[in-house]
C-alpha cells in the first residue's frame, strides 16, 4: 500500500489515483492544500501534519509515519511535498519522489527557475528514491525534456508536469513489481 505526501494542489496525486495505484493514506504538511480535496473525493483517508503544530522535524515526521503506518502504508511517494524527510521517517519506509529535473542538476526548489537561468537546452523529470538530502538520493528514471526558445517557467513547468503525470505513476507501479531499485 502506498501512503503519498503532498503539499499543494495535487496533480501528481491525481496522476497516481488516475492509475489506479494501491493508494491507503494521504498526509499534507499544508492545511487547505488542493491535494487533500482530491484524496478525500476519491476516498483515501488524509491528515495535515503541520510543523508548526510539533517541536521538531522528528517528532512531525515520527507521528505522521505513525499515521501511514496504521494505514498499512509499506511504500511513501512525495507528490510535491516540500520538506525534507528526516532519518526516524526514512527509517521506516523507502519514499520516491519527483522532481522537475534532470538529477543532479536543479535540486531544490526552483529547479524551472534555474534551468531557464543556466541557459540549457533540456532538462527533465527524474523519479529517485528519498534520501536525507535535497533530490540526492539514487536517481531511478528520468526523461529528458527540451527547452523550447521563448520558454517561461510556466511554458516549460506545463511541459514537466505532463511528463510527471506519466512517469510517476509509471515509475511506482515497475518499483512495486521488483523492476525498479536503486
Amino acid at each position: 500500500m502506498i501512503g503519498v505526501l503532498v503539499s499543494g494542489r495535487g496533480t501528481n496525486l491525481q496522476a497516481l489515483l488516475d492509475e489506479a495505484l494501491p493508494i491507503a493514506a494521504v498526509a499534507s504538511n499544508v492545511p487547505g492544500a488542493g491535494a487533500l480535496a482530491r484524496a478525500e473525493a476519491a476516498g483515501v483517508p488524509t491528515a495535515v501534519f503541520a510543523l508548526a503544530d510539533y517541536g521538531s522535524r522528528e517528532e512531525r515526521d515520527t507521528a505522521m509515519a505513525a499515521w501511514l503506518a496504521g494505514h498499512d502504508v509499506e511504500l511513501v511517494v512525495c507528490a510535491g511535498y516540500m520538506h525534507l524527510l528526516t532519518r526516524p521517517f526514512l527509517a521506516r519506509f523507502p519514499a520516491l519522489n519527483v522532481h522537475p529535473s534532470l538529477l543532479p542538476a536543479f535540486p531544490g526548489t526552483t529547479p524551472v527557475e534555474d534551468a531557464l537561468a543556466a541557459g540549457v537546452r533540456e532538462t527533465g523529470v527524474t523519479v529517485h528514491v528519498v534520501d536525507e538530502g535535497v533530490d540526492t538520493g539514487p536517481v531511478l528514471v528520468q526523461e529528458p525534456v527540451p527547452v523550447e526558445p521563448g520558454d517561461t517557467p510556466e511554458s516549460l513547468r506545463e511541459r514537466l508536469h505532463a511528463v510527471e503525470h506519466r512517469l510517476l505513476p509509471a515509475a511506482v507501479r515497475r518499483y512495486l513489481a521488483g523492476g525498479l531499485r536503486s
